[in-house]
């Protein structure tokens, strides 16, 4: 805590100063966890993965390497524009100004306006220094000197970089099965049965809510580089609100899969094919309790995948024919997003 504050007072971060009359500060406090959501699935600022997966599908075709950076204190770096005054931390009042408030100058965590006031000093200084922003991703930064191009793309407090030109990038500068309790345990080869017969089993046995969502944000975190287990995971996390014992057995056959399977993953290979190719799937009337049917779809740069799909449709398909105009309609979306 005393780290922390220390590192308010060398970026300076406020001041301490009088409140100002009818101006009501922001309360602080401590917080020594992860925020989660509903679900209990940690809550993370972010780009779109498919903008790094695109970033490191294009690294691959031209053949530059990659580097990555870390900003310690991230939000501390964004400046402020607007009065904002925030009480003393607790614990750690000015004795002889027990009164005062602090008055920020720099952005502080937990405030909605933190990230935007990072995002625009990092991209003020980029964009004074000859780089371009996306103009679809406004996280992505382009520079270009001659024949060679500088990417950058910018994901809360990590940076991927990585350049045609080394000198432009010098210039520039799993494991959930022990959290489960699950290292013994026995594999599989598949993350579900094919028959799997999944439904919300209302007289079943009661398991652990917390325990339960907690696994299923472990999963969908993979999700970003593992599509095998994309279907299964948001199979499951459909129970999420009261999950069952025959619930918790599929989650768990999906970590023994991956127990099995550990090596399994993206491979973005250096070849000469960039063309762009997609493909779209549908079951119908997948689901047990309302009949929906599911979309899948993947997007692939050559022989690279860098965008996959798999969502339950929000209306009820009369026909086999209609469930798969669905799927082909978001596989649009995806297409038209990528290709901008």
């Amino acid at each position: 805590m005393q780290e922390e504050l220390s590192q308010f007072q060398k970026l300076h971060v406020w001041d301490l100063v009088d409140l100002p009359g009818g101006v009501q500060p922001i309360g602080t406090k401590w917080v020594f966890k992860c925020k989660t959501d509903d679900r209990h699935v940690v809550v993370k600022n972010k780009a779109r993965l498919e903008g790094i997966r695109l970033f490191l599908a294009y690294a691959s075709y031209v053949g530059f390497k990659v580097y990555q950076l870390d900003v310690k204190s991230v939000f501390l770096y964004g400046k402020f524009h607007e009065e904002v005054y925030v009480t003393q931390p607790p614990g750690f009042e000015d004795p002889h100004n027990i009164n005062k408030v602090y008055k920020l100058d720099k952005a502080l965590y937990g405030l909605h306006q933190a990230p935007r006031a990072w995002y625009e000093t990092l991209s003020k200084h980029l964009l004074s220094n000859g780089f371009d922003r996306g103009q679809i991703d406004s996280t992505l930064f382009i520079r270009k000197a001659g024949g060679d191009i500088l990417l950058v793309q910018v994901y809360v407090d990590d940076i991927i970089f990585g350049s045609t030109n080394e000198e432009m990038c010098r210039e520039f500068e799993q494991d959930f099965l022990s959290k489960y309790k699950m290292n013994d345990s026995s594999t599989y080869g598949t993350p579900i049965p094919v028959n799997h017969g999944l439904h919300p089993d209302k007289d079943g046995k009661d398991v652990d809510c917390k325990l339960y969502r907690g696994m299923i944000g472990s999963l969908l975190y993979l999700t970003a580089s593992r599509p095998d287990i994309m279907f299964v995971v948001c199979l499951c996390s459909r129970f999420q609100s009261q999950p069952k014992e025959s619930h918790m057995i599929a989650v768990k056959r999906i970590f023994r899969y991956l127990k099995g399977k550990p090596r399994l993953g993206l491979w973005y290979s250096k070849q000469q094919s960039f063309n762009f190719k997609a493909y779209t799937d549908s079951n119908y009337g997948g689901c047990n309790l309302d009949r929906k049917s599911t979309s899948g779809g993947c997007q692939f740069l050559g022989d690279r995948l860098v965008s996959w799909q798999c969502k339950k449709q929000s209306t009820v398909s009369v026909s086999t024919c209609e469930a798969e105009y669905i799927a082909a309609a978001s596989g649009c979306s995806q297409i038209l997003w990528i290709h901008q």
